[in-house]
């Protein structure tokens, strides 16, 4: 007798509706279009650059909303800015100062391996959705996850990044080991949430 597959859960069927909806959105724009959204982006994070010490985002993949600008904008006002690392597939998830510029163990460019590991005051976070509670879906493998307590518990300000259609008007059900984040930034602007 076959044992029946497990219904998808609906977190599972948001994250492959809003992975095509980011991909068919990110598509649809000219460079030029995507590189002022981008630079809005960063403008909205201003207070937040402005306050910090230490900031880590990430190397986007296509489809991403780029906060790479973010990074650039608190560089030149003097903060140290750093990236996720991974040793290998089975580390976990550091931040590392430095260039993106080799290649991690998925594919995304990351700093080199020498570079200083730092544990960023404020943290932008890639996301498939999040709700107005700062619960979000990222893309399932938990990397972030496993991140988020600890700098959370250390101080850290949890941004997530994304289009403006990420933000969902209706609550998601947060599974026991998600870390509710601060806010959300879009080109759209910056909205913080409670917490």
């Amino acid at each position: 007798m076959a044992v029946p597959s497990p219904f998808p859960s609906r977190k599972d069927e948001l994250r492959a509706q809003l992975r095509a909806r980011r991909r068919d959105y990110a598509a649809s724009l000219a460079p030029e279009t995507r590189t002022a959204l981008e630079q809005a982006l960063a403008e909205a994070l201003d207070p937040l650059l402005f306050a910090a010490s230490t900031v880590a985002a990430y190397f986007p993949m296509k489809d991403e909303v780029s906060a790479l600008p973010a990074l650039e904008r608190a560089r030149a006002t003097g903060k140290a800015t750093a990236l996720p690392f991974f040793a290998d597939r089975d580390s976990r998830m550091t931040f590392r100062s430095g260039e993106p510029v080799d290649p991690g163990p998925w594919g995304i460019l990351q700093p080199a391996a020498d570079t200083p590991a730092v544990s960023p005051d404020l943290l932008l976070i890639p996301l498939i959705a999040i709700d107005r509670a700062g619960n979000r879906i990222g893309l399932g493998k938990g990397h972030y996850d496993r991140a988020l307590p600890g700098l959370r518990d250390a101080g850290a300000r949890l941004v997530g990044v994304g289009w403006p259609f990420q933000l969902l008007s209706e609550p998601l059900d947060p599974d026991p080991w998600d870390v509710p984040l601060h806010g959300f930034a879009s080109p759209d602007g910056l909205q913080e949430f409670r917490g």
